[in-house]
């Protein structure tokens, strides 16, 4: 992983089709029924990778992130196209990570030695939950025995692999997620994502709450699981390296530590956000989401992107912030400046080492504690202000 994060360039490929829509999923997802020409569709993935290229030229790739939606739904043969397009307009480099989401259901398993031939080397997996009932309210479409063989398929197969687990979910109590917890400790191996269950505008657990048909833990109880958590997966040797996000030292999610070390990625796909510095300004990107619509813009101009935008000096510094403070090793002040023109406020930082929310750590970088990342946004607004 490397060290300087201006260095840094990935690409983000959006695959938005799902077999079914989960209840608390608020990503660019989309079930389509019908037919469906998959050959055509990859074609558009490979002009907008064209375009970006154009856009962003002699780029070191040093991760590829398949994310959705359901990417292992597509044939392994479509992903080693899009691995073999960003290959001909970038440098990729020889050890570069490249990741691909998968649910545990046998149709997808059974592709995941093609997708290794395609030249996937990870893959992260939606497990969500090691307990029946939960499974099922989640809208999850596979069993506990189906997600347990998946991720020991998953580590036999790729040299690298994670799966996600969502918390503090409907009636659960701290017992059961301490027995949960546990049992998914010791399937782990590298990595593990554990997820907060949050409510998002737009998804049927939004709905259901705001009937008052569903309740999820209060504050005081979601930080107990939080606690709990960070406990757990330290003990077991996956510490946390980014809120949500454990792993063994030199295990971490080298896209995923693009993102927050602010690099610069390209976003392919409906939906797909990008960051590019295009004549030494930083855009940020998005594509169009219906995944119809962008395959036709695609088609008539080259690419699928409805937004790009030149970020102020102050929105870099924001972005920043939002996403470095999440990371365990924290952010660097210098960087901050040279990204929005200013520095921390220092009777901000001094006001929070205060109340023991954020520390300077020996190479100068500010990152928040573990009294702070509960409340975590608070802080960075305290920050950014």
């Amino acid at each position: 992983m490397k060290n300087n994060p201006n260095d840094l360039f990935g690409v983000y490929v959006h695959w938005p089709f799902c077999a079914s829509k989960c209840p608390y999923c608020d990503f660019n997802s989309h079930v389509h029924r019908g037919a469906f020409d998959e050959d055509a569709y990859v074609a558009a993935y490979e002009r907008e990778i064209a375009h970006a290229a154009q856009l962003a030229p002699g780029r070191v790739v040093q991760s590829i992130f398949f994310g959705g939606g359901t990417p292992s739904l597509m044939s392994p043969s479509s992903t080693a196209r899009i691995i073999d397009a960003i290959a001909k307009h970038w440098t990729v480099e020889p050890k570069a990570e490249i990741t691909l989401e998968a649910n545990p259901t046998s149709v997808e398993v059974d592709r995941f030695r093609g997708f290794r031939s395609a030249g996937v080397n990870r893959v992260s997996l939606g497990v969500q939950s090691l307990r029946a009932g939960p499974l099922a309210e989640l809208g999850r479409r596979h069993s506990v025995e189906e997600a347990v063989a998946a991720v020991r398929i998953a580590q036999s197969v790729f040299e690298r692999s994670s799966f996600d687990l969502i918390y503090a979910r409907p009636r659960q109590t701290l017992e059961d997620w301490e027995d949960e917890l546990k049992e998914a400790l010791w399937m782990a191996q590298g990595h593990i994502s554990l997820y907060q269950l949050t409510i998002e505008q737009g998804t049927r657990y939004f709905d259901l709450q705001v009937a008052g048909k569903l309740k999820i833990p209060g504050e005081d109880l979601a930080a107990d699981f939080y606690e709990m958590t960070q406990e757990l997966t330290a003990a077991a040797g996956l510490p946390a390296y980014e809120i949500s996000n454990h792993a063994r030292p030199g295990q971490e999610s080298e896209h995923n530590m693009l993102y927050w070390r602010y690099g610069e990625y390209a976003g392919i796909g409906p939906g797909a956000h990008g960051r590019l510095m295009i004549n030494n300004q930083r855009h940020a990107t998005a594509d169009e989401k219906m995944p119809f619509d962008w395959q036709k813009n695609v088609l008539a101009k080259g690419h699928g992107m409805v937004v790009d935008d030149v970020l102020t000096w102050e929105e870099q510094g924001d972005e920043f912030l939002v996403m470095g403070l999440r990371l365990k090793e924290g952010i660097s002040p210098a960087r901050f400046t040279a990204l929005s023109g200013r520095q921390i406020n220092p009777n901000q930082i001094a006001t929070l080492k205060t109340y023991g929310f954020v520390e300077t750590l020996p190479n100068g970088n500010l990152r928040v504690t573990d009294r702070g990342w509960p409340v975590l946004d608070a802080v960075v607004a305290d920050l950014a202000a």
